[in-house]
């Protein structure tokens, strides 16, 4: 797919996601929205074998997939809504399930689990995700494997100090077959991260762990296919993507703003956005 068909449908990922989290009644949707664009290019453009059946099935069996699939996971596991929007576009939930999020007996919970088809991980307390694919990747490295594992963090989360020991295995193990994305939109539940835990020397201390080190610009596709296509896999290096969004990305009243980390739209605010969404959507198929 080329950056304005991907485009289109982190649009409609957007606009589906909107109503689920609005039906739901819960959901982190500043976060949801601002790392979408990349979750979209990941698994419709950048990951390799990733279709329906090849992941671990519904009743939670890893390791019964293609072995050769590109793996993923959501450290920012809060974010679960984008992920599921995400899967569903891809094949592997069907719309039925999808709105059965937040209701009494769903397979569907706030954080990622297994029982989800195409989920890898249980995921979601923070500062775990990058040590589980740091021993992804090594897996790969050990197997003579040639999939990729790609994993996702919040910028708020770069507080947690598990993220620097696995970031120090990553080097010292030259794991060039390991991306890591930090979704940089500049907030989390409690302010600014600059407030909070100032962590604007990003680029110098994942270079001094031996990581290479790229920013992009998440809110553009254009950019985002074009960093993931730069990627040198042989490198020796592991990869750190700076992935510079918007929080509340594509909803106009939320974004930037940080109540919207953990918001609950009303019903007029539902409305306004996916009309929103969909005259973006038209425009951009005319």
């Amino acid at each position: 797919m080329n950056s304005k068909e991907l485009t289109i449908l982190a649009e409609k990922n957007r606009k589906r996601l909107v109503e689920v989290v609005y039906r739901a009644k819960a959901g982190h949707i500043g976060g949801d929205l601002s790392c979408l664009n990349v979750m979209t290019a990941l698994y419709f453009q950048v990951m390799k074998n990733i279709e329906p059946g090849s992941n671990p099935p519904q009743t939670g069996g890893r390791g019964q997939g293609n072995p050769d699939r590109d793996r993923f996971v959501l450290s920012k596991g809060h974010c679960v809504e984008a992920l599921y929007v995400t899967l569903e576009a891809k094949g592997f939930l069907k719309p039925e399930v999808l709105d059965t999020l937040g209701r009494y007996g769903s397979i569907l919970s706030g954080h990622p689990t297994i029982e989800v088809p195409g989920i890898e991980v249980n995921s979601g307390a923070l500062g775990h995700g990058l040590s589980i694919g740091v021993g992804m990747a090594i897996a790969a490295k050990m197997d003579k494997k040639s999939y990729k594992t790609y994993v996702m963090m919040g910028d708020g989360e770069q507080g947690e100090g598990s993220i620097y020991e696995a970031a120090m295995a990553g080097g010292k193990y030259k794991l060039d077959n390991l991306v890591a994305i930090i979704d940089r939109n500049h907030l989390q539940i409690s302010g600014d991260t600059e407030d909070v835990m100032p962590i604007d020397s990003i680029r110098e201390r994942w270079s001094a762990f031996g990581w290479d080190v790229i920013s992009m610009n998440g809110d553009s596709m254009e950019d985002i296919l074009k960093t993931f296509e730069a990627i040198d896999y042989t490198n020796g290096k592991p990869h750190l993507l700076i992935s510079n969004t918007t929080k509340g990305k594509g909803v106009s009243f939320m974004e930037g703003i940080a109540k919207w980390h953990h918001g609950v739209l009303n019903e007029e605010q539902c409305r306004e956005a996916v009309k929103e969404i969909e005259e973006r959507i038209a425009q951009l198929e005319s």
